[in-house]
């Protein structure tokens, strides 16, 4: 009996420390990843709207990007020395620049100030530089049971004519307003940047701008609204945007298109780095677009015209990877509606990533414009 006695205290000490190391060991682990303030960001962002899934269609090259690139950094001590070295050979640059602009000065030479920078601190991480999709070719990441025929789709009305006119035909949103960029290029960005901005020098209404001046000197007026629909909330974007979308068919009913600009994200963050999408224009880099189109078989969203929608996007991918090739990520073709039921032209499109710079994205949404003004003069 006393034997026993003792093997059953025994094992339950033995099983008591077992717990209380396991718990340690979980809590030790998770608690660095739940508590930082970005993961803590971009997981509330990814409760509000659908992102990519990690590059979408490219699911499998994205993985194997981020592999890549934790082989060769062995480790985050690595990427930081990096880090630091690339930021050491920029200050090294700067002072050059500031001797310069000394000397400059010196012999009375005029030299316009540059805007100032935001500067962020913390972590340096990677940023991982590809391109998805197919230059040149139509691709797409259908998620629905509807079997797409691109030849025919493209041929079929879109479900509204094209006028030759100098009023608005096209409307520019954005649901998430604040979704921001970086504001330079240093192959990595840092902890404290959480992506978002209220500042629209910064954010997504940047690109909106400059795809709304694009459209208009090509012909095609556009309206472009910088309302905030996501500050100080993300709670109710959509209701508001839908409500500003209405208001200007309402008061503008000329207008036939209605996109709503995003900002994406792809990458799991931290020392596992972030992705940035890219192509390149006349030697110089853009951001990769992913084009969005909603599925509604069922009438759960009060969505009749979702085919003639997708012939829109099918329309833009197609002039896009015509003009530009390499600027599409995979069409994304699913079951939601996301504002898109509103009218019959109204697309969701995401512009590059976070850790893309607001050039690549202004630069983005300038030939944006002139694939969309392409696509519409060939209706008229």
């Amino acid at each position: 009996m006393n034997k026993d006695k003792g093997r059953r205290a025994a094992a339950m000490l033995v099983a008591t420390a077992v717990f209380f190391m396991a718990v340690y060991c979980t809590l030790s682990r998770v608690s660095s990843s739940l508590i930082d303030r970005e993961s803590f960001c971009m997981a509330a962002a990814g409760l509000a709207m659908p992102v990519s899934d990690y590059g979408g269609a490219n699911r499998e090259q994205t993985a194997e990007l981020i592999k890549n690139t934790a082989a060769k950094k062995s480790g985050s001590s690595q990427t930081q020395a990096g880090a630091e070295d690339e930021i050491e050979k920029k200050a090294e640059k700067a002072a050059d620049n500031d001797e310069k602009e000394d000397e400059s000065k010196k012999e009375g030479k005029q030299e316009t100030e540059p805007a100032p920078v935001k500067e962020y601190g913390g972590e340096a991480y990677p940023v991982i530089e590809t391109q998805y999709g197919e230059a040149g070719e139509i691709t797409i990441k259908n998620t629905t049971d509807f079997e797409i025929d691109v030849a025919e789709e493209l041929s079929s009305p879109l479900g509204f004519e094209v006028e030759d006119t100098d009023e608005p035909q096209v409307l520019i949103v954005h649901t998430h307003t604040t979704e921001a960029y970086l504001q330079r290029d240093e192959g990595v960005y840092y902890s404290e940047y959480t992506g978002r901005s209220t500042d629209d020098s910064e954010n997504i209404t940047s690109a909106g701008q400059a795809m709304a001046d694009s459209l208009s000197k090509n012909g095609i007026k556009a309206l472009h609204s910088s309302v905030h629909h996501d500050d100080p909330s993300y709670n109710g974007s959509y209701d508001r945007s839908a409500q500003t979308i209405y208001d200007y068919l309402e008061k503008y009913p000329s207008i036939k298109v209605v996109i709503d600009f995003h900002r994406d994200s792809i990458g799991y963050g931290g020392e596992d780095g972030k992705m940035k999408p890219t192509f390149e224009v006349d030697g110089k880099k853009a951001a990769q677009i992913m084009i969005m189109s909603g599925y509604d078989p069922s009438g759960e969203y009060d969505f009749a015209h979702w085919e003639e929608n997708l012939r829109l996007a099918l329309r833009i991918q197609n002039r896009a990877e015509q003009m530009y090739p390499g600027m599409t990520r995979p069409l994304y073709f699913g079951d939601f509606a996301y504002n898109m039921n509103i009218n019959s032209g109204s697309l969701l499109i995401e512009v590059g990533t976070e850790v893309n710079t607001l050039d690549e994205a202004r630069y983005t949404g300038e030939l944006l414009g002139n694939v969309l003004a392409k696509v519409l003069k060939d209706e008229m």
